[in-house]
């Protein structure tokens, strides 16, 4: 899977390498690396909803806490934020494997629960970033777990792979589309001050290939109207876009590029979640409207 920066060609290059190797490629970053890593984690993903779908409950529940730590990592080197990391962690993983038996009451309560225990943890520290700390522990509890706990009901019914598989398609389609019309065709930036290389042209692509990728996935595997996977489609582009754009300023406000190191070609984990995190709850919604189970 291809996405964020790196769909847009942010090559992440020193200034100070001299010559043709400090060029960006409008290609971005290590393509070879990041197309190999992404076809191995896919791989994983729909081998898991395809043969026994509530794995990709804990492939969730993995995925969030790896970008949990990433995001704290990230806030404390750029601004010095100290997450009340264990209760995050805790009430997270509560909240994600709550959300498939007992859906969004369990989400709910967890989280109020989750927050409660981040106030409590961090009076430990004193008064000194308190409101910070815990606005920021609240922060990722909800940006990183309560999103992903949406991921994790895609599952829930008895077509839940086949829903967690739609999620899946609308976000690599709008990815990989406006990828390749970014690097083929960009020239209008969309967002210069927040994502300078995030072009119109590949917005376009997005939703080219987004909405196909809904209609084809929505008709063929749950059954669905043409207009049903169009609108599908349209929402989960849109979701990815935002997220991108999303990560992208906490990024730049916190001056840093990537949140971790842990891909090969993408950065970390939670640079390949930024796009997938809001569009959980958009796909999760919009299915659970359009098609109920």
């Amino acid at each position: 899977m291809v996405t964020a920066d790196q769909r847009e060609g942010e090559s992440g290059m020193s200034a100070d390498v001299p010559g043709d190797a400090a060029r960006p490629s409008r290609a971005g970053r290590n393509l070879p690396a990041a197309l190999a890593v992404g076809l191995l984690l896919g791989a994983g993903i729909v081998t898991a909803l395809l043969t026994y779908r509530h794995l990709f409950i804990g492939i969730v529940a993995v995925a969030a806490a790896l970008s949990a730590l990433e995001l704290a990592g990230a806030l404390r080197r750029g601004a010095g934020i100290r997450l009340a990391l264990f209760p995050v962690l805790l009430g997270g993983q509560a909240i994600i494997w709550l959300s498939w038996p007992y859906g969004l009451r369990a989400v709910l309560v967890a989280f109020a629960l989750t927050t409660l225990a981040c106030l409590a943890w961090r009076v430990r520290l004193g008064v000194d970033g308190y409101l910070r700390d815990v606005t920021a522990s609240v922060f990722t509890t909800a940006y990183v777990f309560v999103f992903a706990a949406f991921g994790a009901m895609l599952v829930a019914p008895s077509d839940g792979g086949f829903r967690a598989l739609c999620f899946m398609i609308g976000v690599v389609a709008s990815d990989t589309g406006g990828y390749a019309s970014g690097v083929l065709f960009g020239r209008h930036p969309m967002a210069p001050r927040v994502s300078p290389n995030k072009s119109w042209e590949g917005f376009v692509g997005s939703l080219l290939s987004g909405v196909a990728g809904g209609v084809l996935s929505v008709g063929l595997l749950l059954g669905g109207a043409w207009w049903v996977g169009a609108l599908f489609g349209l929402a989960v582009v849109c979701s990815s876009t935002i997220g991108d754009l999303m990560e992208s300023l906490i990024k730049r406000d916190l001056d840093i590029k990537d949140m971790g190191t842990l891909l090969p070609g993408h950065g970390g984990l939670m640079d390949r979640m930024d796009s997938l995190l809001p569009s959980a709850v958009v796909a999760w919604s919009t299915l659970s409207w359009l098609l109920p189970s």
